[in-house]
């Protein structure tokens, strides 16, 4: 096995649930180091495959997602939480075939190949408890904006790395634990369960975002907190939205002078 090659693998394909089982078993592989580093030339797709359902819609067209007592409304923000890490799994290996390279250190893949395993966890949970509440991945429409982030930074790390985890992943810090408090309130302790392990989860994989953009900015002989500023102004398409989740974002090494001086 090549780790570009598997990784480009998956993102071609559309199958959610075998998507969840390349990425797992990839992952599985790669720390029994039964998968070879090795980066020779191949063709990156534009964007991931994806299964002809959900509908995909304009970002704007979709509702607010919160959760609610009623089971519709508790469907329809699994559904979209699962619509995120489906496109979070893709997100993770295109992060390895795209970025990495033979001159890449072992820690980077070990890093996102982690995250890319632990992304597929959470599709698989979610869709797990979709199917128990009587529903599936693809019952309901969803976003079709997620993957802009992916274009906007395909030709630069640094950007990929301030923009998906240290933007993207870290405002999921800020709405998990109020998702999850909503979720306890309406009983439905199991969907807080699995939010709460996706929370804890998605700490590490800022702090991930946070140590690379450090390493590489710092490579380049930039500074970490101007470089990101610039970087968000440049590539994000909105406002960074209060209030924050200072605690979370501190453990996770993203302190607020990245992100306070620039936040809406």
């Amino acid at each position: 096995m090549k780790l570009r090659h598997s990784a480009i693998d998956i993102l071609t394909t559309a199958d959610p649930a075998l998507k969840v089982a390349k990425s797992r078993e990839l992952a599985s592989a790669w720390r029994a180091g039964a998968v070879e580093q090795g980066f020779t030339p191949a063709h990156m797709p534009d964007r991931p495959a994806r299964p002809e359902r959900p509908e995909l819609c304009r970002p704007g067209d979709m509702p607010r997602r919160k959760a609610s007592g009623s089971a519709a409304k508790r469907i329809a923000l699994l559904h979209a939480l699962a619509h995120i890490e489906l496109n979070a799994i893709d997100l993770a290996w295109d992060m390895v075939a795209r970025f990495g390279s033979d001159d890449s250190p072992r820690g980077f893949f070990d890093d996102w190949v982690r995250v890319g395993d632990e992304e597929a966890l959470h599709f698989a949970l979610l869709s797990q408890r979709l199917q128990s509440l009587g529903a599936a991945y693809g019952d309901l429409p969803a976003h079709d904006g997620l993957w802009s982030a992916a274009t906007e930074t395909a030709h630069d790390l640094l950007a990929r790395l301030a923009i998906v985890p240290l933007v993207l992943e870290a405002r999921g810090l800020d709405v998990t634990p109020t998702m999850i408090t909503d979720l306890k309130r309406f009983g439905d302790s199991e969907s807080a369960a699995i939010l709460q392990r996706i929370y804890d989860d998605e700490i590490g994989h800022v702090e991930i975002g946070s140590r690379w953009f450090h390493a590489i900015a710092e490579k380049r002989n930039l500074v970490p907190v101007e470089a990101w500023q610039e970087l968000v102004k440049r590539h994000f398409r909105g406002h960074l939205k209060r209030p924050f989740n200072t605690a979370a974002r501190d453990t996770a090494h993203l302190p607020a002078d990245f992100y306070e001086p620039i936040a809406g």
